[in-house]
């Protein structure tokens, strides 16, 4: 079998967080990007998080990455910065429809939500068409 397919298997057999918490602390908060007009884990995405500044209302960057093969993009922020606010996850949809040859109606999608209590684990997953988008909090 091939090493590609199995890294893809990996994330199905062993999800990414509990890969994560062998290898040190895990994000408490995660995201999974599922291209649902395809049937497939929305790879290769850029996104970033951000936090907004209680007083000025500024969004401060806190990370950027890409999304793996199977959607998901381990590691966004460290329990110790993990703090309540306002928090969004900036996902640049038209770049990684552009990668497929195809257009999309959002050119970018802002998931913004609030954490008051930052102990807990926190999922926000992407639903994601050229010309759609849900999103809702997972566990």
């Amino acid at each position: 079998m091939s090493a590609f397919r199995l890294q893809q298997l990996k994330g199905h057999i062993l999800p990414e967080n509990k890969i994560t918490t062998m290898a040190g602390s895990p994000s408490p908060l995660t995201t999974h990007v599922l291209n649902t007009a395809m049937g497939v884990p929305g790879s290769n995405m850029s996104l970033s998080l951000h936090r907004q500044d209680p007083l000025t209302k500024a969004w401060n960057l806190i990370t950027t990455g890409i999304t793996n093969d199977d959607g998901r993009c381990p590691g966004l922020i460290t329990t110790q910065l993990f703090t309540s606010g306002v928090y969004k996850l900036h996902f640049e949809t038209a770049q990684y429809w552009a990668s497929r040859g195809e257009a999309s109606f959002y050119p970018y999608v802002e998931i913004v939500f609030t954490i008051n209590e930052p102990g807990q684990k926190y999922h926000i997953p992407l639903l994601l068409s050229r010309f759609s988008y849900s999103t809702y909090r997972g566990s």
